[in-house]
């Protein structure tokens, strides 16, 4: 398998766009994307009693139009989305680069947020929300970090009828905490399916990640790291938090299933790579070479066993594309520039 673009040689240092063409070459950055929000009035918040200061950390949260002390913002117990999950959430991450921090593909990350509150009825301004998590991440000075964006249905009485109801926004970012902790991973297939996408999309939507929460739960009281989901026709699906690839004879297949979010990041591994993208059978899966796990929070994460079945120890091209992975996230791909927005 040949890298495109000669990243094999730089490789020594999450809606998706729709399309699955080769990034263009060109001969540098083209540059980063500087939106700002119209201002406009904040909506009424959601205040408590604020509990102790946090010693020794400097963090601020971005609500409903201002930053404030995150120590000092709480939700009220008659909060909806904390009674039914009526929230649409979206995990970013953001990177340390030559010129300084720069956010991952956040157009599509808040795109694909977009699609999620459209379909329970809230307001969503993507001018603002990009706004929100640059304002956050600059008031936070942090370089390398996890970034939480969240919509949420408010107060408003119980009831599963959202109209009308107050809904609200917040972006909150923290030190960078790998999903899977970017080692090998022993997998387990779970007991439990994927939500069908004809009961639920595979949007980011609070309430769908239960489903997630289960299948996490009963695979480590067995003694394993991650949950995988296949479906009834035993196709798999994808894991608790990240899309899936396999790699055979050199050849590099991502996972493809009506059921598994569209990820960003297994988005950007299909253009960087070229890889074939469809439905995989768990025969299929368990006959590869290398197997590995990809997300934003997760990157690129080799697979050591699924259920017993141990893959190459080595891993060798999928650490190869985590190289190339790296290199791009952080500004030192020939394509980075049109996928990075400085901060």
């Amino acid at each position: 398998m040949q890298l495109n673009d000669g990243q094999a040689a730089e490789s020594r240092g999450e809606g998706a766009r729709s399309d699955q063409s080769t990034p263009p070459r060109p001969a540098r950055p083209t540059g980063t994307a500087d939106v700002r929000s119209p201002a406009r009035e904040p909506m009424v918040r959601e205040r408590a009693a604020s509990p102790p200061a946090a010693q020794g950390r400097e963090s601020r949260l971005w609500f409903d139009g201002e930053l404030h002390d995150a120590t000092k913002l709480q939700a009220t117990l008659g909060t909806h989305a904390l009674h039914y999950g009526s929230g649409v959430f979206e995990g970013i991450r953001a990177y340390a680069t030559r010129d300084g921090a720069a956010v991952f593909r956040l157009p599509e990350h808040l795109e694909r947020m977009r699609k999620g509150c459209e379909l329970l009825g809230m307001d969503f301004d993507v001018a603002e929300a990009t706004a929100a998590v640059l304002q956050t991440l600059r008031a936070n000075r942090l370089g390398d970090a996890y970034i939480r964006p969240l919509a949420w249905y408010g107060d408003g009485g119980l009831g599963l009828d959202v109209t009308g109801r107050s809904h609200h926004l917040m972006v909150a970012t923290s030190a960078t905490n790998l999903h899977l902790n970017g080692n090998r991973t022993r997998v387990s297939v779970s007991q439990w399916r994927r939500n069908p996408a004809s009961s639920l999309p595979p949007l980011k939507l609070c309430g769908g990640y239960v489903n997630s929460i289960l299948a996490k739960r009963e695979v480590r009281l067995r003694g394993y790291d991650e949950a995988m989901f296949v479906d009834d026709d035993g196709y798999a699906v994808e894991c608790t938090g990240a899309n899936l690839f396999l790699v055979r004879d050199g050849g590099i297949t991502a996972v493809e299933h009506r059921d598994a979010l569209p990820g960003i990041t297994r988005d950007t591994l299909v253009r960087i790579t070229g890889a074939d993208s469809r439905p995989v059978s768990m025969e299929e899966l368990l006959d590869a070479d290398e197997v590995f796990a990809c997300g934003t929070a997760a990157e690129v994460a080799p697979i050591a066993e699924i259920d017993g079945r141990r893959f190459d120890a080595n891993s060798p091209l999928t650490r190869e594309i985590a190289a190339v992975y790296a290199a791009t996230v952080r500004g030192e791909s020939s394509w980075s520039g049109r996928w990075l927005t400085k901060a």
